[in-house]
This record gives C-alpha cells, structure tokens and sequence, in this order.
C-alpha cells in the first residue's frame, strides 16, 4: 500500500474513533458499520502488502539461488586458475632446465671452439709447410728419394700416415661443427616451444582471470539487490506490523462500540420491560385473563420460566430431536430441537444475553442469534423459522422475554421453532453445536 493511502486511512480511522463517543445514540449502529468497513479496507490492505512480502521473499530466493550457481563457477574458475599456474610453474621449472643446459651447451661450445681453433692452427701450418717445401711434389720428392725398396715402403707408409692424418682434422672439423649446429637448433627448438607453452598458458590464465572477475562483479551486484530487496521486505513487514496493529485497535473499537450500544439496548430493553410488567400487573388486577388458549388458533401462554440459568424456549411438542434422522428418505443430522404447537406461539429467551442478530435468512426464516456469558463460558442460542421478531440488533434480553413468534418461514415444513444451542459462537459447520437437552429440561 502507498504511504499517503495508508495515512489517509490512518487519518479516517483516527477521526472515526475520535467521533464515536461524541455521535447519539441512534447513529451508534452506523458508527459500528464505518468502523466495519475501515477494519475490512485495512485487512485488503494487509492482504496487499503481505502479497508484496512474498513476491519479495521469492526474488530475494531466485537472487541467492543465481548467487549460488555464481559461486560455483567462481570456485570451478579458480580451480582451473589454479591448475593453470600449477602448469605455468612447471613450464618455468623447464625453461629453467633447458637455459640450463643451454649454459651447458654454450660451455661445450667453447670447448669445441678452441678445438676447432686448434684444428685451424694445426690445418694451417701444414698447408704453410706443404707451400713452402712445393705443395704435393714435396711428397712425390720424398717417395722418390728413397734409398731402397724398403726405404719406399717406409716413405710411402709416412706419406700415407701424413695425409690420413690431415684428412681425420677435416673429418673431425667438419662433424663438430654439425653437431654443435645440430645441438644449437634442439635447445633453441625446445625452448622456443616451451615459450610458446608458456604464453598460451599465460593467455589463458589471463582469460581465466577476466571471467573470474566478471563473475566478482556479477555477485556483488547480486548481493547488492539482495540487500536492497531485504530492505524492501523489512520496511513491508514493518507495514504489514502497522496494519495489523491498526486492525487490531479497530476491532478494539468495535468491541467497545458493540458493547457501548448493547449497554443502551438493555437499559432501554430493561426499561420496556419493566413497563411491560407494571401493565400487566395492571391488567391482572382488573381481572384480565393470561391470554391463554382456548383451541384452534388463538394465542398461547409463554411458558413458565425455569429456576437456574436456562429456561425452554417455547410451549408445544418436541417433534425432533438432535441428531441423526431420516428426513424426505435422506440420512440428516440436526443440530437442534423442533419444538412445533398451532396457533400464535410465543418464543422467549432461553438465557440472559444479547442479540448478536436478528434477521431473514433463506434457510432459516426469520432467526434470532443470543450470544450468552454464563459462569465464565460464552454460548450461543439460534431461534429459526420464526413467523417474526420483537428485538433488535445488539438488544439485551432476559430469560423468559418474548422474542418473537413460532412460524414456517425459510426452508420449513411446517409451524415449529427450530432452536440450536453451542458452546462458543455459532459456526457454519455446527461443529461446536451440543444437544440443547443438556442444558434444558423440555
């Protein structure tokens, strides 16, 4: 409900209750009335807003519900976050590992370099020496200047020895080269791979870290809106406490008021009685009859009324009693007494009270409703079909006063009296309904 419609309501409410005591009498039932219908506006009203908490209450559950699935994705997200560094780690652990053996390598390359180097040397002053003593001839010379055949073979063996020799420096220059080349491309391949390894890693956890921070902020706007949701829903509860506390007040009012009118309804009942009885103490001493009947249709006595709290409700037989019965060839259950006579039957009160409601009911006919306090406990006496009534809302009456006449009205066969009795209010189901024998003798 809107603040200024919940004030303005507020505002009536005040100025109803203010008015009541101040309005005469006559205007109390209406007064009763406005104050009915205040107390129903705010009952829709509470009926509104409650609907509010609840649609509060389940956007506050499909928003903790989104909260839950977010977190779990935050935390498979920082799992693999995790899984990614623990990779990207080992790839450093490696590269490590292969500059390591690079170091190593650079160092076995020195070592083949002065190798090499030396080989150059030692290539060098062979090719000095062969210029200078006349390139191949010199050998040729040699072989030739052999004294003997032995001393050939001997020639021959050196020279052989001589260029064999120069042919293993070539060999072995021309193989280690290849391999410190061959060396060279591994460990640069391999580390270029594990570079390549460890930026796609590293893209990864980049990409890894922009989803995780997405989905931060995306549960902290959530959090947010639960929290202005939870603000919302207290500020309704707190609504819905008011309009309870205001309803609440105006049933206080009500009571009251009802109270208020029943007071006046017994002093003015109390009054009528009273000269009701003077007349007829009147008409007694000038010799006038009880209006007894004679036969036929003429009007019956009321009944004598009964010692104790309770007295019987009218003259006649009881033509059907409570509980289970057969009525038009159906099983039934009656939840009163029919008590059925001819003639101008007068009903009365079966127990000091007050009318809670007289009126027409297509059921019942015209019905009367006694609500009695006896010993501490609330009861509730029912009079249907009768042929009228004599009170009025909220009127007191007395044990054994005339409160209408036996008739067939509603859904009736028949003149009779239909009574109920309950312990408590009256009930649509009749669930608090007791046999009126109990408590009366008929």
């Amino acid at each position: 409900m809107k603040v200024n419609s919940f004030k303005s309501l507020l505002l009536a409410f005040v100025l109803a209750v203010g008015s009541l005591s101040m309005v005469p009498t006559k205007y109390a039932e209406g007064s009763i009335s406005d104050l009915k219908d205040e107390k129903k506006q705010v009952e829709e009203e509470k009926k509104e807003v409650e609907s509010q908490i609840s649609e509060k209450e389940n956007k506050i559950s499909e928003n903790q519900s989104k909260q839950e699935d977010l977190v779990a994705q935050i935390n498979s997200l920082d799992k693999q976050i995790t899984d990614t560094n623990t990779k990207i780690e080992e790839k450093n652990a490696e590269i490590e590992e292969t500059n390591k053996e690079i170091e190593k390598l650079k160092a076995e390359i020195e070592v083949l370099k002065v190798k090499i180097a030396e080989r150059d040397a030692l290539l060098k002053e062979r090719a000095r020496s062969v210029q200078q003593n006349g390139g191949s001839a010199s050998y040729i010379d040699v072989l030739l200047g052999s004294k003997s055949f032995s001393d050939f073979i001997t020639r021959v063996t050196a020279v052989n020895t001589l260029v064999n020799a120069d042919k293993q420096i070539l060999e072995d220059q021309q193989r280690d080269k290849e391999s410190l080349e061959e060396k060279q491309k591994e460990v640069e391949a391999k580390l270029k791979q594990l570079e390549e390894a460890k930026a796609n890693l590293e893209a990864l956890k980049a990409e890894l870290d922009g989803k995780k921070k997405e989905k931060d902020a995306l549960i902290t706007e959530l959090r947010a809106q639960e929290a202005e949701l939870e603000v919302e829903k207290s500020e309704l509860e707190q609504h819905a406490h008011d309009l309870h506390e205001m309803s609440a007040e105006i049933a206080s009012q009500i009571q009251a008021a009802e109270e208020k009118a029943a007071k006046l309804a017994k002093e003015a009942a109390e009054k009528k009685a009273r000269e009701a009885e003077a007349a007829k103490k009147a008409a007694a001493s000038q010799g006038s009859g009880s209006g007894s009947s004679s036969g036929g249709g003429g009007t019956v006595s009321t009944p004598s009324v009964s010692s104790g709290n309770w007295t019987r409700p009218a003259a006649g037989y009881v033509s059907s009693e409570y509980g289970a019965r057969t009525l038009n060839g159906r099983a039934d259950f009656h939840d009163g007494i029919d008590i059925a006579k001819s003639g101008s039957v007068p009903i009365v009160a079966a127990a000091d009270g007050v009318v809670s409601k007289a009126y027409y009911s297509n059921s019942y006919g015209n019905t009367i409703f006694i609500s009695h306090y006896i010993n501490g406990t609330e009861y509730t006496t029912v009079y249907a079909h009768m042929s009228s009534y004599q009170v009025s809302n909220f009127q007191t009456v007395s044990k054994g006063q005339v409160i209408g006449y036996m008739g067939n009205t509603g859904a009736s066969y028949g003149q009779h009296l239909h009574f109920e009795l309950y312990i408590g209010g009256w009930t649509p189901s009749h669930s608090n309904a007791v046999n009126p024998r109990n408590y009366i003798s008929f």
